[in-house]
């Protein structure tokens, strides 16, 4: 670990988002996962929530997951399964979180609308099918990007961008990336987990609290 890496890490991490995630409902072809991953770690997204298709086993999917982000997104971005996505949408709703879905319906709003200030989860659906009636009707609101084409809709993986930048450019001007979302708890853990992956493993594997790093970000002790 060297002392500029260890600076970036920290650099990272000051400007990480929480409280705004994805939730990709079956979504499974690799470069849409890569790229849905990438986006969440360009604008500080911390978490991305997954639905497994429903032809594929858990294990399949996490191996397609690490093999979509051979780019290094999912050493980043962590990566939550869920067994569907109604129970996904009512985890996150739990926690305080909205959840906006991108379905054209009788109650969609522009993507640009809602307030991406407040704790938002983006869902996104199936390549083919999108999202399903019954989660979009669990969603808080239904969004749609205008589409001036002949074309209906665009790929899931530039929708998630469009609206995941929208929510950046909201942050910004609220002023949530000029302070650390993390508690200085969390930013510690964080930092030593990025730095030292292997060792957070173990760490974690015997239930053992990491050790403290120095400004250098070499391990004390």
């Amino acid at each position: 670990m060297t002392p500029e890496r260890y600076a970036k890490i920290l650099r990272v991490l000051r400007l990480r988002q929480p409280t705004l995630s994805v939730l990709m409902d079956e979504v499974n072809k690799p470069h849409n996962l890569s790229a849905i991953l990438r986006t969440c770690d360009a604008v500080g997204a911390m978490t991305a929530h997954a639905v497994p298709p429903q032809s594929m086993s858990l294990g399949s999917f996490r191996s397609r997951i690490f093999e979509a982000s051979s780019g290094s997104a999912h050493k980043w971005v962590s990566v939550q399964q869920h067994a569907s996505a109604l129970e996904a949408i009512r985890t996150l709703q739990g926690q305080g979180v909205q959840v906006l879905a991108t379905h054209l319906s009788q109650r969609s709003v522009d993507y640009r609308e809602p307030d991406y200030t407040r704790p938002t989860c983006v869902l996104l659906g199936a390549e083919k099918f999108g999202v399903s009636d019954v989660a979009a009707e669990a969603a808080d609101a239904n969004i749609v990007i205008p589409m001036m084409g002949m074309v209906q809709s665009l790929n899931v993986s530039v929708a998630a961008a469009t609206i995941l930048f929208e929510a950046q450019r909201q942050r910004l001007e609220a002023g949530m990336y000029a302070q650390p979302q993390l508690s200085d708890e969390e930013l510690r853990r964080m930092a030593f987990r990025w730095a030292y992956p292997d060792l957070a493993e173990k760490y974690d594997e015997q239930g053992v609290e990491y050790p403290p790093l120095d400004e250098q970000g070499q391990i004390i002790g």
